[in-house]
């Protein structure tokens, strides 16, 4: 575990740090990985679950049709 901070592999943005589990001869180890990246103008970006996609223009939502 270091002070560094973890960036975003695809736009270089800082990111959290997120800790996983993974098992080895039986013993659970933390894992410690860059977590998703929150800028909206990178490829790699990942919505929060309550979040909605901006609609594209001339894109028609299933009320307007």
């Amino acid at each position: 575990m270091g002070s560094q901070d973890t960036l975003c592999p695809s736009c270089g943005q800082p990111v959290a740090t997120v800790v996983r589990r993974h098992k080895t001869l039986g013993a659970v180890v933390p894992v410690w990985r860059p977590g998703p990246c929150r800028n909206p103008q990178c490829p790699a970006y990942v919505r929060e679950p309550g979040e909605t996609q901006p609609k594209r223009h001339g894109e028609r939502t299933r009320r307007d049709r």
